[in-house]
């Protein structure tokens, strides 16, 4: 008996120290961030140039613009939770390879972006990007927003909360927590998380035209999350599901060219 509680006493005692660690790290696994700046041209997108925005909590953004040409629309890109927009350059080439513009941000604590990352101040961020593009001229029915990954969340609150065109979202998710809660199922996630991005909970508020799109194989946020956040959409939607693809479409072939179709077909209604 006394192995026996010994035993019983040393797995718990494992088990509320891995919680305790799951607690004090989640940021850090939530938000992989880079901190290191780079410039489009190391990232192979030689046609943005810098900026810096300034958010209503006066962090500073490092920004890449690139303008669109003349009948084309403007897209407000924001990246997934890893790394910085130093590895989102051939992604971003491709969004402008049909002169459709592109505005991209770090979020703070990314690439050479000020402050730390968290879900609020991901949303003013995105705010931020969202006033920069109307102070470069551009009307709500020209913006698009992109968002991948972890950025679907922030494009979701931002199309929430603003007037934009349309929102693409390449392997977007219910809510973090339905994919933390996934994959520690073994833990009281709803209880722990600090960030849980419910797009589940705001969808409904978005009236722009919305794109899914989504690999069949993504395991890193597995298809039903995209498919459940899908069916709670009121707005004009449309899902692309690749059967071969795992994590991020927007790279692929079929996930750009269905991306410059949609693109295409708000920039028409906005009579670019």
């Amino acid at each position: 008996m006394k192995v026996i509680r010994f035993i019983a006493a040393f797995a718990a005692g494992a088990y509320f120290c891995a919680l305790a660690t799951l607690y004090v790290a989640q940021r850090r696994l939530v938000f992989a961030n880079d901190p290191r700046q780079t410039t489009p041209v190391d990232a192979g997108f030689p046609e943005a140039s810098v900026t810096r925005i300034s958010t209503a909590d006066d962090e500073s953004l490092v920004a890449w613009y690139a303008k669109p040409a003349p009948d084309k629309m403007l897209a407000l890109y924001f990246h997934g939770n890893g790394g910085s927009l130093a590895q989102r350059g051939d992604v971003l080439r491709r969004i402008a390879a049909d002169g459709t513009g592109v505005l991209a941000i770090d979020y703070r604590g990314y690439g050479g972006s000020t402050g730390s990352p968290g879900e609020e101040g991901l949303g003013l961020d995105a705010d931020a990007a969202w006033d920069k593009a109307r102070q470069l001229g551009y009307a709500p029915n020209e913006i698009v927003a992109i968002g991948a990954s972890l950025g679907t969340g922030v494009a979701v609150g931002l199309a929430a909360r603003h007037d934009v065109a349309g929102v693409v979202l390449d392997s977007p998710y219910s809510s973090t927590l339905d994919v933390a809660a996934d994959r520690y199922w073994m833990f009281p996630v709803a209880w722990l998380m600090r960030d849980p991005f419910h797009s589940d909970r705001i969808i409904q508020n978005v009236r722009a035209p919305l794109l899914f799109m989504h690999g069949a194989l993504d395991r890193t946020i597995p298809i039903r999350f995209g498919e459940r956040l899908y069916s709670l959409a009121t707005a004009p939607k449309e899902f692309l599901r690749v059967e071969d693809a795992g994590h991020l479409v927007l790279n692929r072939p079929e996930g750009i060219a269905r991306t410059r179709d949609f693109i295409g077909r708000l920039g028409l209604l906005a009579g670019r």
